[in-house]
């Protein structure tokens, strides 16, 4: 990950997993917070899930972000359009505009994280880290050290 972008895109995945957590959490105890889970069993399986993808996107890897889109979109998506009827009827509760909101953000950020690992040149052009190779991949380095007297391990691997 070496664009801002895509470090952003996995920061707020992040913060949107904890708030999730959090909100998870309190709802399980009995508290209330800002939105109430569709249905706490999938909920509970989806943080799972997005915790693992998140990691596996940092990694860059396609599979993490695709499992990330539908995942999201299986559970946020149902509740998004019928919360969107419903504000265009205009007959959605007071309450469930916070609702509404956090479902477009989960949507818009897995949209933004399948395009972001998409659009990544370096993914598949340079799979490798920059910083190393010159020292691992270099022949003309190989060769210059491997003419001296000595023989000192100078490699590592």
């Amino acid at each position: 990950m070496k664009n801002f972008s895509s470090w952003l895109i996995a920061m707020f995945a992040f913060m949107f997993w904890a708030f999730r957590l959090v909100g998870t959490a309190l709802y399980s105890i009995g508290k209330d917070f800002m939105f109430t889970p569709a249905n706490m069993a999938m909920e509970v399986a989806l943080l799972f899930i997005t915790f693992i993808c998140i990691c596996f996107m940092i990694k860059r890897k396609l599979l993490a972000a695709l499992i990330y889109l539908i995942a999201h979109f299986m559970y946020y998506g149902p509740a998004f359009v019928s919360h969107f009827m419903q504000i265009v009827d205009g007959t959605l509760p007071m309450d469930a505009y916070m609702s509404t909101l956090f479902e477009l953000f989960a949507l818009v950020l897995a949209i933004a994280a399948i395009f972001d690992v998409l659009l990544d040149k370096n993914r598949k052009a340079h799979p490798n880290d920059k910083k190393t190779d010159w020292f691992y991949k270099n022949k003309d380095y190989d060769r210059k050290l491997d003419e001296r007297a000595d023989k000192n391990n100078y490699r590592t691997l």
